[in-house]
């Protein structure tokens, strides 16, 4: 299976005079739903697509409850959900307080058989 990408032209940020580059842009060919990823996986298991889809559904309202009590989630070769913020410094530790942080953030880091695929995709230009 290969992913398609384009060639696009970018600006140096540090220096907008300077010619553009031509950069591979990965090109999404749609979306899939869950709903979507149920049913295909019904060919892959013994699981209908309803049993699938409620396992996708308890799996999206336990990791954000794990994440919340401050856990790392780890999805063994699939991956691990960890949480980190932007948030802006203080003089001293004292003056930190939670109004410091602007934003959560998920971070995804995939698991040796997730980078494992990735790293056999082929590329085609389109």
């Amino acid at each position: 299976m290969t992913i398609k990408y384009n060639v696009m032209p970018r600006i140096n940020p540090r220096d907008p005079e300077a010619p553009k580059r031509y950069y591979p842009v990965v090109k999404s060919s749609g979306r899939t739903t869950q709903r979507g990823l149920a049913r295909k996986g019904t060919g892959m298991s013994t699981l209908s697509a309803a049993d699938l889809a409620a396992a996708m559904e308890i799996l999206l309202e336990l990791i954000p409850q794990e994440l919340m009590e401050g856990n790392i989630v780890d999805l063994g070769d699939f991956g691990t959900f960890r949480l980190s913020v932007k948030a802006e410094g203080s003089d001293t530790p004292e003056e930190v307080k939670a109004h410091n942080i602007k934003s959560v953030n998920v971070r995804f880091t995939p698991g040796k058989e997730f980078k494992d695929a990735m790293n056999r995709a082929a590329f085609e230009k389109m």
